[in-house]
């Protein structure tokens, strides 16, 4: 009898597991699954891709643990996915190495859906993790009639013009667009919930830029919300749950709205006060409330809402923010605030663009930083110095008389004798104050204010109007910008190399508020060639591939029926034509290429195929014989435009459309070769800009390499070693030198002092990176930024393989170059950390090692005698995990799975 019961039992699991194919064997303490992610996110809740991409990171003890198999169960409920009951996907047990980008395939994704999912994993001997710690993710609201509330905005005030001109002293010229200038409008409505609340959601878009209060309570953390887009053809909205915020009994929601990019109704340069999706202020919102007895509950924007004026009677994004502390209305967003005097909210039509959830990270206040020193060049005329070139505001702390006036004029550079200097940053904006915050007392005690709609580039603030002599306790700089997560951190011997990481990390986050700028002052425009040149350094140093994403679908909404793209982007129409070129566009492939190349990402690539596809076509039908205006460096970004079209089409299945462009691709290599190479190693001019882009954009003949090589080191060499470039020559420089054996070179470029050079930025008191090597221009600029990510390629040689995109397959190659005598640096890629890092040890050198489980790396160990490598106490070539490929010349190359390796080897 025993013996039939267990018989009967072994049947019954037998069979359960053929039923699902999940037969799990030994449980493998080992590996952990970590860090599961949706669409680059950790629980996000709000986000509207329907058919959503699951991602995880593998942690394992020892050295090449590579997965074999997966199993993902996707639930309903938290209670469901406990019991490992995946009613709405289970993948089975699937056989497969992937463990990125995943694409959910259960049942549909209904608005307001939130699923629960976890993940095991085999080895590939067939032991199997533990599950994964559960995750979920929230949909928002999906479709257009998911949308119950309507667009409000407040009634005209058109006497706030009269207060406005007795305000500034410049004479303006008033129109009928001017009656928008209003004082940003208040908003509430009250409610009532008589039921307790088991969840709740609000969706809000103010496309002006909007904070949403509920009882008295400022809803999240983000600031500047939403993102700009180009808003008659896209608007984002943000979700947050507010379950914890609601009272059993009365509440009340608040909103405050500016203009942000989508009222800009002062000139300047690029147009925006003339958008077409320019108008007032406006928001939709809608809170969503289900109650634990299973009934619900719908507030939204409507008609019944009270709009009133306060004291933001002035905002404009370059200009600054007035505000006046007398016209506060004290508990306006809490119940029970008296809002009799307030005028009905008016229902508006909006903006024409689709609503669609934002799923980039917010922009935030991410640091405080106290001035390091005061000063007071003129009688009343006080300057904070920050110490760092940054984005965002101050936050000031005053007390004196109703009326005073406190202003803050916000620069990055200092006359002679101490005082602002902003001279290289307020030439193109014409139209009113620039970079300057009001702040009007109301003579109640000691008062704490900060802007809210606006944001600054700067290090010094200059102070005027303050009641007595300010310390630096009285002003508080705030950093502000898009909440990246570091993705890598980057170290070294050499201090100046350390310093100008640490000055392009802070241009690169001064400009990011939700796309990519050229500077945080000036222009705050999203230039696409700034742009492109920095994604790597981006890219290394930072999680910005959902960021990116985003930008690419403003590519999208900016792309003419011709394939045309503008220079700037979003753009009110301003940038096409003259203002762009083939280097500047190409950002829409280098971008979506550089984030499937970094973070495997194949659908940034395909979901544009259309738009690139446009675009070539358009550069085909403007070229002569396969030359683009005749032009050595458009030429060269179109054949690389049209070599990643190829890849598209590969990854899309299409090998008709790539073989087409692959052929079109090897048509304009030849053509270039045959207009631009002069012989003996010379292309056009024969200047650094000229050699390194053929060398770097992959278009010199393998036998005439060396010798455009030696000619663009030589160049290099007779300007003692100096750059002779613009930043895109710079970033091609850079790289062409180390593909080509000249590492050395692009060291003592990167280490000079004397200028041009970074050193000499460095030594001139720089922070930040800037726009020209003379620095006459802005001086934060991220226009330089992509030596960051030859630091990580070159010295610390962390780069991805084309043979494994996203570093499932690494190359480490790093450089042991000049006076360098250690590199640390380390990068969390999709499957977790690599880190790498080296240092000379007498005549030797000591390699440490981190390979991501599930990855594998090609390693090259500078030294000629691959016999004489120890890896971790044994000879390398017969070390655990470690596999000799082969001796070239002065580097022997391995192979290595996962896990932490040491090699020491003589040099």
């Amino acid at each position: 009898m025993r013996g039939f019961i267990f018989l009967l039992i072994s049947g019954i699991i037998l069979a359960g597991c053929a039923a699902t194919q999940v037969c799990v064997g030994p449980a493998d303490s080992s590996a952990r699954v970590k860090e599961l992610r949706c669409e680059y996110h950790v629980n996000p809740v709000g986000i509207d891709v329907v058919r959503p991409r699951l991602s995880w990171v593998t942690q394992a003890r020892g050295r090449g643990w590579r997965q074999g198999a997966y199993r993902i169960l996707a639930a309903s409920s938290r209670e469901k996915l406990n019991k490992d009951k995946g009613d709405l996907w289970d993948t089975g047990k699937v056989g497969s190495e992937q463990s990125i980008h995943i694409v959910y395939g259960g049942k549909s994704l209904k608005s307001r859906m939130r699923y629960f999912w976890k993940v095991r994993v085999w080895d590939r001997q067939g032991t199997v993790s533990k599950w994964s710690e559960p995750a979920y993710a929230e949909m928002g609201l999906l479709r257009r009639e998911d949308w119950r509330g309507e667009w409000i905005s407040g009634p005209k005030v058109y006497d706030w013009e009269q207060r406005t001109r007795r305000h500034f002293s410049k004479t303006i010229q008033w129109t009928d667009r001017d009656a928008q200038v209003e004082p940003s409008p208040f908003f509430r409505r009250g409610f009532s919930l008589d039921k307790k609340v088991s969840k709740a959601r609000v969706y809000i878009c103010g496309p002006g830029y909007y904070e949403l209060y509920l009882n008295g309570r400022k809803v999240g953390d983000h600031v500047l919300d939403p993102a700009f887009t180009r808003y008659d053809r896209r608007v984002l909205y943000v979700t947050y749950d507010v379950t914890e915020g609601l009272l059993q009994g009365d509440n009340a929601l608040g909103v405050v709205l500016g203009n942000g990019w989508y009222n800009m109704h002062t000139f300047a340069t690029w147009n925006f006060d003339k958008a077409p999706w320019r108008d007032r202020p406006a928001v939709i919102c809608q809170l969503e409330v289900d109650f634990e007895d299973g009934t619900s509950k719908r507030i939204v924007s409507d008609s019944s809402w009270k709009a009133g004026r306060g004291p933001i009677i002035f905002e404009g994004i370059r200009n600054g923010e007035v505000y006046d502390a007398r016209r506060e209305m004290p508990g306006w967003n809490k119940c029970g605030f008296d809002d009799s005097a307030w005028a009905d909210a008016v229902v508006v039509r909006g903006p024409e663009g689709r609503l669609r959830a934002q799923m980039l990270p917010a922009i935030k206040v991410m640091k405080t930083i106290r001035p390091v020193k005061v000063t007071e060049p003129k009688p009343g005329v006080f300057v904070f110095d920050i110490g760092q070139n940054i984005a965002g505001w101050a936050r000031l702390s005053v007390s004196g008389p109703a009326g005073t006036q406190v202003k803050l004029r916000y620069g990055e550079r200092l006359y002679a004798d101490g005082t602002l200097d902003t001279e290289n940053i307020s030439m193109f904006t014409y139209q009113w104050e620039f970079q300057t915050d009001t702040y009007i007392l109301n003579g109640q005690g000691r008062q704490f204010w900060e802007p809210r709609f606006v944001y600054h580039g700067f290090r010094y603030v200059e102070l005027t109007g303050f009641p007595g002599r300010p310390t630096a306790d009285n002003l508080l700089a705030k950093v502000v910008h898009t909440s990246f997560e570091r993705a890598g951190s980057f170290e070294c011997s050499n201090r100046l190399l350390n310093r100008i990481q640490q000055a392009t990390l802070w241009s690169y986050v001064s400009n990011f508020h939700g796309y990519p700028t050229d500077c945080p002052h000036r222009e705050k425009n999203g230039w696409t060639g700034d742009a492109h040149l920095a994604a790597e350094a981006g890219l290394y140093d930072f999680d910005a591939a959902a960021a990116y994403t985003k930008w690419m679908d403003d590519f999208a909404d900016e792309q003419c029926p011709d394939g045309e793209l503008p220079g700037i982007i979003p753009t009110p129409g301003w940038g096409y034509g003259r203002w762009n070129s083939a280097a500047w566009s190409s950002a829409y492939f280098l971008i979506p290429w550089y984030v499937y190349e970094y973070c495997g990402d194949e659908r940034i690539l395909t979901g544009h195929y259309e738009g690139l596809q446009a675009y070539v076509e358009l550069l085909r039908s403007r070229a002569q014989g396969h030359i683009v205006n005749a032009s050595l460096r458009s030429t060269s970004y179109y054949y690389v435009d049209v070599k990643i079209l190829a890849e598209a089409a590969r990854l899309l299945g299409d090998s008709k459309e790539a073989g087409r462009y692959a052929r079109l691709a090897a048509d304009i290599r030849r053509a270039f070769n045959k207009t631009f190479y002069r012989g003996d190693g010379v292309y056009g001019d024969g200047s650094q800009r000229s050699l390194s882009a053929a060398l770097y954009q992959g278009l010199v003949p393998k036998q005439e390499r060396m010798r455009v090589a030696d000619n663009l080191n030589a160049d290099i060499e007779k300007r003692l070693w100096h750059i002779d470039a613009s930043p895109v020559g710079t970033k091609h420089i850079f790289n062409a030198l180390t593909q080509n054996g000249r590492a050395e070179t692009a060291y003592r470029i990167a280490t000079q002092t004397s200028p041009p050079s970074y050193g000499d930025w460095i030594e001139r008191g720089a922070t930040t990176l800037w726009e020209d090597w003379a620095g006459k221009s802005s001086h934060n600029h991220i226009f330089y930024g992509d030596i960051s990510a030859w630091f990580y390629k070159a010295l610390a040689g962390i780069n991805p393989d084309p043979a494994g995109a996203g570093f499932k397959r690494i190359i480490i190659r790093p450089n042991i170059v000049g006076d360098l005598q250690w590199v640390r640096a380390e990068h969390d890629c999709m499957y977790g950390r690599i880190e790498s890092a080296w240092r000379r040890d007498g005549d030797g050198l000591v390699m440490e090692l981190l390979i991501p489980a599930n990855t594998t790396a090609t390693v090259y160990v500078p030294t000629s005698d691959a016999q004489g490598i120890i890896e971790s106490g044994a000879r390398a070539k017969k070390a655990d995990g470690v596999k000799l490929l082969r001796q070239v010349g002065e580097t022997a190359v391995f192979e290595v799975g996962s896990g932490r390796y040491t090699f020491e080897s003589p040099i």
